[in-house]
């Protein structure tokens, strides 16, 4: 896998420091969002040994297009959770995250998270849901960002496990829950399935924001905007290939949280180059850039945007609109909206 750490530095004019582009991060995952020292630290202390592919071999070798190679993604994602034991780890991870955030120029966080995989450590899944809300808010006030939370349904359970998630969710609405979505290999569960939560989530005034068109084609983009009726979609690249599809998706002001170095780190794409971002922005598509899984993937927010600079040919006006396009897609409340639009303005005017 390429390295997306450090990409080749842009020729001809200096051009602004992306990393200072205010903007609004839409697609990040809960364990997935830890810093690589911290798994490694809380690893040594609580005696969990991680592979070679964790330390040495850091960011692993992944490929998940084919079952095996989502199988050991989805292992060495779960050991790295398996760090995570006390109320204490889970406050650190938040608080190390929305200072990663602030450094990235992120002045708003919606963070995933799946409350099922802690809850038989943290007593439950209602304890989890407001231990994670309650770091959360401790994590902001710190790093003087917002963060929002996504409560998501895992595809590979039972539909009726997401509708209690969906419910527990909703309780939570205006107290820092802001979304719900669905994750995990979408091989494994159709969309169509988890329509009931979606449309419980729906009715509590969340937004819908589900995963799909990463390891499957158009069809499992269409059953996220037709049957779960999504406000974002979790990569949803593979919608490229169906204009008619990519048409109604622009219609509805729908955005496509596209995370190029993930979608190489996974084999979804070949490069940095293959992934259709040019080709989304030029047809009209809002897009919010994300990192997904710091963590295994090598990379966080800014170089995403370093990418659509060097390997998509974006200039600072159409980075600035790609910051502008995740804020207008996010839960931010209009005060913080108005401050990170005002910043993209002081940022290109510099």
């Amino acid at each position: 896998m390429p390295d997306h750490r450090r990409p080749a530095p842009a020729r001809g004019p200096a051009r602004s420091d992306v990393a200072l582009l205010p903007k609004a991060h839409l697609h990040l995952h809960f364990t997935g969002s830890m810093r690589h020292s911290t798994l490694v630290e809380l690893a040594g202390e609580r005696g969990v040994h991680l592979p070679d592919a964790l330390v040495e071999d850091w960011p692993p070798k992944l490929h998940a297009t084919d079952e095996r190679g989502w199988f050991r993604f989805q292992r060495l994602y779960d050991i790295a959770r398996s760090v995570l034991q006390t109320p204490d780890d889970l406050r650190r991870l938040l608080r190390e995250t929305a200072e990663d955030e602030a450094a990235e120029g992120s002045g708003w966080l919606e963070i995933q998270v799946d409350p099922s995989g802690y809850a038989s450590t943290f007593g439950g899944l209602t304890p989890t849901v407001e231990l994670i809300l309650d770091a959360a808010k401790e994590a902001a006030r710190s790093a003087g960002i917002g963060i929002g939370v996504v409560i998501a349904a895992n595809r590979t359970r039972h539909p009726l496990d997401a509708k209690t998630l969906a419910r527990l969710a909703v309780r939570y609405t205006g107290d820092g829950v802001v979304g719900f979505g669905l994750s995990n290999d979408e091989r494994r569960g159709r969309a169509y399935d988890f329509e009931g939560a979606f449309r419980i989530a729906k009715r509590g005034g969340l937004l819908s924001n589900p995963h799909g068109g990463e390891l499957l084609g158009p069809a499992s983009v269409r059953e996220c905007l037709e049957t779960l009726d999504a406000d974002r979609i979790g990569h949803g690249v593979r919608a490229v290939e169906d204009p008619r599809l990519l048409a109604q998706i622009i219609d509805r002001g729908v955005t496509l949280e596209v995370c190029p170095a993930s979608n190489v780190g996974l084999g979804v794409a070949a490069t940095a180059a293959d992934v259709p971002v040019r080709r989304l922005y030029e047809a009209g598509a809002s897009i919010a850039l994300g990192a997904d899984d710091p963590l295994l993937f090598g990379s966080r927010l800014a170089v995403q945007y370093e990418l659509a600079r060097t390997e998509h040919g974006f200039a600072d006006a159409e980075l600035a609109e790609l910051a502008r396009q995740s804020i207008r897609a996010s839960a931010a409340p209009d005060d913080v909206r108005a401050r990170l639009m005002a910043g993209i303005d002081a940022w290109l005017a510099r």
